[in-house]
């Protein structure tokens, strides 16, 4: 690793640097101190697949939501079928356009397919208030609110929330909780400049600004100014890396899940507030309180039937989006690196 020089982006465990997560052993603030093992607390309360939904959708109808329809469990797909190979991508869906609300997942039982339930059916819920809309507002109020709901319940499966439901012994100490913002950083902090880097590239494409024979050369040149990485290997413009990432490939816009990562702390600092709720922003979840879940709905049931700044402020959240929110989640840790960095010029 040079000093002041882009990351090789293969050190970074994801072929787009895209999240940081494969590194966690090598930044970990505080090494030695022991995380609960959530997967393997699963595992001995033999916590199968079914039971995790339950759990998801408990977490909502404490909110004050109405539980998931009986076609929801009879057509949902929960765990790899034996007799044929299908997609296991989490992904939620609305298949009619009138509540009938599915899951398609292959859920094994572990601390991050447990979180990724609660995101998942952040989508249905969503979905469910807006059904009695006109199918035209059937959507979020943005591209990015449907991911940033998912994601904002996701934030409320704290390690407070964990030992609520037996899956966790006693809420550890500072340390721990600097290494688990430290994990939660590696996923969508060092997503923001990826986030923001694959739609501006598409952009100047599609404004002309880029000739096919520059396509390569300006995706690293995103990548370095925005990201810090650089490529593993010499690239030449024969090579079309941006066409290794799905969303270039299908031409499936990727500005919301850069948004989708500011507004989710935006949320659940507004939730966390509705909920009377005054300590520490990354200790917070709305789990069980009716009033932060009244505000939720007033919000989902909008649907797009209201400009986002309108949605935004039913939520009690502004009508700007505004990264002060995840600023204030992530401050303790900001604060250590401050620290542990001082004197250092850090950047590239």
């Amino acid at each position: 690793m040079p000093d002041h020089a882009p990351i090789p982006a293969q050190l970074l465990g994801n072929m787009w640097a895209q999240e940081w997560n494969d590194i966690e052993d090598l930044v970990m603030p505080y090494p030695h101190e022991a995380a609960a093992d959530v997967t393997q607390a699963l595992e001995a309360g033999r916590w199968d697949a079914a039971r995790m939904v339950h759990q998801g959708e408990h977490f909502f109808t404490t909110l004050g939501f109405e539980p998931l329809p009986a076609t929801f469990w009879a057509r949902s797909l929960f765990t790899r079928p034996r007799d044929r190979e299908v997609v296991c991508h989490a992904s939620a869906w609305d298949v009619t356009w009138s509540a009938d609300l599915r899951v398609k997942m292959c859920i094994e039982p572990t601390l991050d397919d447990l979180v990724t339930i609660h995101h998942e059916l952040g989508h249905d819920f969503y979905f469910q208030r807006y059904a009695a809309l006109p199918i035209l507002f059937q959507q979020g109020a943005n591209d990015g609110f449907h991911e940033a709901i998912g994601d904002t319940m996701a934030l409320s499966v704290t390690p407070e929330y964990l030992r609520s439901i037996g899956l966790g012994g006693a809420v550890k100490g500072e340390h721990a909780r600097i290494n688990q913002l430290m994990r939660t950083a590696l996923d969508k902090v060092a997503f923001l400049p990826f986030g923001l880097t694959i739609d501006k590239w598409r952009w100047d494409v599609f404004a002309g600004k880029v000739s096919p024979g520059e396509y390569n050369a300006a995706w690293w040149k995103l990548k370095e100014k925005y990201q810090g990485v650089s490529a593993p290997v010499a690239r030449s413009a024969d090579d079309f890396d941006p066409g290794a990432k799905f969303h270039v490939a299908s031409s499936t816009p990727y500005v919301r899940y850069f948004l989708a990562r500011i507004y989710q702390f935006q949320f659940h600092r507004a939730l966390c507030q509705a909920a009377g709720y005054t300590g520490p922003l990354d200790r917070c979840s709305i789990h069980d309180n009716a009033a932060a879940g009244k505000r939720l709905m007033a919000m989902l049931s909008l649907g797009a039937s209201r400009p986002w700044p309108d949605a935004l402020e039913a939520m009690g959240a502004g009508r700007k989006a505004d990264a002060g929110a995840m600023l204030e989640y992530f401050a303790p840790l900001a604060q250590w690196l401050a620290e542990r960095n001082k004197g250092q010029a850090c950047g590239w």
